[in-house]
């Protein structure tokens, strides 16, 4: 439904129409109150018939909110009028970079200036644990004065309709479905900057917005994309099993910017440049060869562009050894205590499992109490002190997303919450609300939480990361002398989930996989619980010790 110019939503007034995308219209307006222009972003309709979606996007868009950078177009609130919803946006004057690109490459200097300040927004909100997931120049502005503003930071995500735990839909705003790939515009431009993986239905992070970078300088520096198609299917065939036209590349690119765009452009994910860190070290050096002389340029360039590739793989290469060097058939322990301070002590209490290591093994999350109030504790491996979250008060079963980036944690007791915090601190997020006390949670690669309760009514819930309404996964059956679900714990394929099934007293409890795709629960051992997976491809439980290899699974 279109808006005429003097419409009225809340304090904002509509003066013009400035676009329309799969994400919404866009529209230009007066904020009456504080005398400004804004961009109104007005919400598909579908949100106006969707309570959980409207509640959910709400959530999404106060973590966006959170952004605070010079090249990050800023979110000022969330308007509601009847059924129309509507994202208070920064106005950014100025063309978008698909506007520039239109009319031929942009010069090397140019764009490297560029795409220094994009590396700089997607740093900022990879360090927040937000990804983009739809960058492309169509959501860049350059400003006249050569000032860059990423603009729907996120909205890919807060904008996507809450699905079911499957991890087979894919992650673009404006591709659901395979059903949905035939239009073309748009989508098409979506597609040409999707990552393989996201092109694959899989779940996007910071190396997708690392591949979608990358497409976008190419297309800066050549006037072409990277991979195109006459039509999605093409395109997305392209991404999956083709290479950029790298003859396109003009001969004054610098040697080390290539490698930064092979880099980036790797098909192979845990390949690809991981961190958007060596993405500025090499922009950096090539911002300072492009200043030089075309003379001096070809006398000096060659060895400094060697070095930086050469230092780029480097460090490419000894993070990869570090993750994947073989481990040695003799593991030697190392042994360390952490010992938390007299006025914060460690909360150990009954079924709590008040304790958790980040995946990368960085940080340690923990329960401390704190005042007589159970205190989420942060403690990065190598610092001295644990910092205190400001914010969630009476928590318990902590852990984390896959990235890392955020902690999940429960409060209240009978009647609780299920909430999630940045590690970095921030306004506690609710995902959702239940009944029975806390026993434990585990946080997918698909994004979806796995937890369970004290409630026998129910065993394993699932709810998405960005919040909604849980689903029951699993009930216990007391005819086969079940009596509850606890302690779930994700397999690394996404695709399983281990737990505990207990029996009624004076039995022995049982560990026991549940399989997502069938619905089908397989008892694994009887005499144990609380499985937990560990990177050495074992997993181990407690009450009894043992370990099983996972292909005996």
């Amino acid at each position: 439904m279109a808006l005429a110019p003097g419409t009225r939503l809340g304090p904002y007034e509509v003066t013009a129409l400035l676009g329309a995308g799969g994400m919404g219209e866009v529209y230009r307006a007066r904020d009456t109150k504080l005398n400004r222009d804004v961009a109104l972003k007005i919400l598909p309709e579908a949100f106006s018939v969707d309570d959980d979606r409207i509640a959910r996007f709400r959530r999404e868009a106060q973590v966006l909110a959170s952004l605070n950078h010079p090249h990050i177009a800023a979110i000022y609130g969330f308007e509601d009028s009847g059924s129309i919803h509507a994202l208070v946006l920064e106005l950014v004057e100025g063309p978008t970079l698909a506007d520039r690109i239109v009319k031929g490459p942009i010069s090397l200097d140019e764009a490297l200036a560029i795409a220094t300040q994009i590396a700089e927004a997607l740093d900022a909100a990879h360090e927040q644990g937000i990804v983009h997931r739809d960058l492309k120049p169509a959501n860049i502005k350059v400003r006249d004065d050569g000032t860059v503003k990423v603009l729907d930071f996120g909205l890919a995500k807060a904008l996507e309709p809450a699905s079911a735990i499957s991890p087979m839909l894919t992650n673009s705003p404006t591709i659901t479905t395979p059903a949905q790939m035939t239009g073309v515009g748009m989508i098409l431009g979506t597609a040409a900057y999707m990552s393989p993986e996201q092109a694959k239905g899989r779940p996007a992070d910071k190396r997708s917005d690392v591949w979608a970078f990358g497409c976008v300088l190419f297309e800066m520096l050549t006037g072409k994309r990277a991979f195109e198609g006459e039509d999605v299917s093409d395109t997305l065939a392209a991404v999956l099993r083709g290479e950029p036209d790298w003859t396109a590349l003009p001969p004054a690119v610098p040697a080390h910017i290539r490698t930064l765009l092979s880099g980036c452009l790797d098909k192979q994910r845990q390949s690809r440049f991981g961190d958007t860190a060596i993405v500025r070290f090499l922009l950096r050096d090539g911002v300072s060869k492009s200043a030089e002389s075309p003379r001096r340029e070809r006398r000096k360039v060659l060895l400094p562009a060697v070095a930086s590739a050469v230092i780029a793989i480097a460090l490419t290469a000894a993070a990869t050894w570090t993750l994947f060097r073989p481990v040695p058939s003799k593991l030697q322990p190392v042994r360390f205590s952490i010992v938390p301070p007299a006025t914060q002590p460690f909360n150990v209490q009954g079924f709590y499992r008040n304790l958790a290591i980040s995946p990368d093994g960085s940080r340690i999350a923990y329960v401390a109490v704190v005042g007589g109030s159970w205190q989420l504790m942060v403690r990065p491996i190598d610092q001295l002190e644990a910092v205190a979250l400001r914010g969630p008060e009476n928590v318990s079963f902590p852990f984390f997303s896959p990235d890392g980036h955020w902690i999940g944690f429960f409060t209240g007791g009978a009647t609780g919450e299920l909430k999630k915090v940045a590690v970095t601190g921030g306004a506690p997020i609710t995902l959702c609300r239940f009944q029975g006390n806390a026993r434990g949670a585990t946080w997918g690669p698909d994004d979806t939480i796995v937890f369970a309760t004290a409630d026998l009514a129910s065993g394993l819930m699932a709810v998405r990361a960005g919040g909604g309404e849980p689903k029951v996964l699993t009930r216990p059956d007391a005819a086969r002398g079940e009596a509850d679900h606890l302690f779930p714990e994700w397999l690394p394929d996404g695709r399983a989930v281990l737990f505990t099934l207990t029996a009624p007293a004076g039995q022995d409890a049982q560990v026991a996989v549940f399989d997502v795709a069938t619905g089908r629960t397989k008892t694994l051992i009887h005499g144990g619980s609380d499985a937990q997976y560990v990177a050495t491809d074992t997993w181990c439980m407690s009450q009894r010790t043992r370990s099983m290899r996972l292909g005996s699974i």
